[in-house]
């Protein structure tokens, strides 16, 4: 049976996340913020993310960076990180 949240990133009522996309709080605050939507969009960014600036899931810092950019992307919070390549594409 599918849930509905209003979704921070889209700003209306969609269907939710079926489980928290992580443990702990942050996983939880998707969950209940989050719609299935901006959950697809964001792995979407992230994967641009992740092959433009080579980063490895291993990486401390890349992990930070990652979660940074997630909840600038879901929540707002400022400028989402883009490669030069695409900034140029507008």
């Amino acid at each position: 049976m599918s849930r509905n949240v209003h979704c921070a990133k889209m700003g209306e009522e969609l269907e939710g996340l079926d489980f928290a996309p992580f443990p702990g709080e942050l996983g939880q605050k998707i969950y209940e913020n989050v719609s299935k939507e901006a959950w697809k969009q964001w792995l979407a960014q992230q994967t641009i993310l992740i092959n433009e600036y080579r980063l490895s899931s291993l990486d401390p810092k890349a992990q930070s960076f990652l979660k940074e950019e997630m909840q600038k992307f879901l929540f707002g919070g400022g400028d989402v990180e883009m490669p030069e390549e695409f900034n140029a594409v507008k």
